[in-house]
């Protein structure tokens, strides 16, 4: 559907976003197209401050009364993610929408630094889940106010990937999270972690009725995620090459649309996954309810048993 930022994102006065991956990409570019529409606070989320702040000082050069926020926030470290949401929740009173946005492709076989998962399904899913998990209640109390989110409703905006339908047989492979994921190809482990995102989408729908989640394709984007494909062959490292330099991908400001429709839209359905732009997208594993439950089983309790709780 047709999706125009500068006229169809409303007014955004008095709200709070937090994005991660923010310094370049489509994390930016949404941070420059929210920055227009005069929130209270964006915070722009991202693993080096450096290059935070670079991407920070263009936007204002665009948006000079951008109010703008940096955030250190390593997905790929649980440590990381706890600070960063202590350093949110010590200075944000509400948080509106919440765009999970971060997330590395093709990885060569590995583990996350803290050995806890593969390195795939640890910095695209169980980091955002768990900064999620910690940012949940200041959500909560923000749904509550008469002023809540953005169409009466606080969202969190999960990145996905058609990627998600490259998972390996069964969707999930459970016994490959806590492994580097040798067993499995590099665009099935980057599969496997986007359709966790999908299934985990569905099921925060479900269990938090009062917030909107959705889980968005932006589509083949010209992006700098091809370069970290590392575990890729050469000639399909050599493929994103080509479809950068002939224009094949979509332009940032075209590819961001997706996700920025699914923050502010009110034709948004919790839970769903779409396609760009705000297309009902199809995912047969991603609408297995006993996947997803199981999923959430699992997740639920790795995150508590990190956070020392029952």
């Amino acid at each position: 559907m047709p999706f125009h930022p500068t006229k169809d994102i409303p007014d955004l006065t008095g709200k709070t976003i937090l994005i991660t991956g923010a310094n370049s990409g489509l994390g930016k570019a949404s941070v420059l197209e929210f920055s227009r529409h005069n929130p209270s606070q964006i915070w722009l989320a991202a693993r080096n401050l450096t290059k935070a702040q670079t991407a920070a000082d263009s936007i204002k050069q665009q948006v000079p009364t951008a109010r703008i926020h940096l955030l250190e926030l390593d997905l790929s470290s649980f440590s990381s993610i706890k600070q960063a949401a202590s350093v949110f929740l010590s200075t944000a009173t509400r948080l509106d929408i919440l765009m999970l946005n971060a997330g590395v492709m093709a990885a060569p076989p590995g583990m996350t630094p803290d050995g806890r998962y593969e390195v795939q399904f640890g910095t695209n899913f169980m980091g955002h889940a768990l900064l999620t998990k910690l940012l949940l209640p200041v959500m909560e109390r923000t749904a509550k106010r008469n002023d809540a989110g953005v169409g009466g409703r606080v969202r969190i905006v999960a990145v996905a990937s058609h990627g998600q339908r490259y998972a390996p047989a069964g969707g999930l492979q459970f016994e490959t999270f806590k492994t580097n994921g040798e067993s499995m190809g590099p665009f099935a482990r980057y599969g496997q972690s986007k359709l966790a995102v999908v299934l985990w989408v569905r099921m925060l729908a479900e269990v938090y009725p009062w917030l909107t989640a959705a889980s968005i394709d932006p589509g083949v984007v010209a992006t700098t995620l091809g370069d970290g494909a590392t575990g890729a062959p050469l000639y399909i490292r050599f493929l994103f090459k080509v479809a950068l330099v002939l224009r094949l991908a979509a332009s940032l400001e075209v590819g961001v649309r997706n996700q920025l429709w699914a923050a502010v839209s009110r034709e948004v359905s919790s839970g769903e996954y779409y396609d760009p732009v705000g297309v009902l997208g199809k995912s047969a594993f991603g609408r297995d309810g006993e996947l997803a439950r199981r999923l959430w089983g699992w997740t639920e309790g790795e995150l508590d048993d990190y956070l020392g709780r029952d």
